[in-house]
């Protein structure tokens, strides 16, 4: 997708995760793509989501239909760099009951 542009997924995300997150006070902010970390020279990784919770503990949330090796590579990376809490959400077949399926990189 180009910058910038959610798709479906991440969409989905923000509709049935954060937007009711926020209306219930659970969280104070987020921005999609609304941080861009350095992680080493010319090596960047801009996750999907920065979220500001209700405590003010800054998230960072990545939403993956699948995970390709070098994103993993990067999240894990960004997280041993950065004092946020990084976590990986893909979403659950309706057959599995649906939702969301978290993973939570420190």
């Amino acid at each position: 997708m180009k910058a910038g542009k959610q798709n479906k997924t991440e969409a989905a995300y923000e509709d049935s995760v954060l937007k009711p997150a926020m209306q219930a006070g659970e969280i104070l902010w987020y921005r999609f793509e609304g941080v861009k970390l350095r992680l080493a020279d010319n090596t960047f990784y801009t996750p999907d989501y920065a979220v500001m919770r209700a405590d003010g503990a800054i998230e960072v949330h990545e939403v993956k239909g699948h995970w390709m090796d070098d994103a993993r590579v990067k999240i894990k990376v960004a997280a041993e760099q950065y004092p946020f809490r990084f976590i990986a959400v893909k979403p659950l077949p309706k057959k599995r009951g649906g939702g969301w399926e978290t993973e939570v990189f420190s």
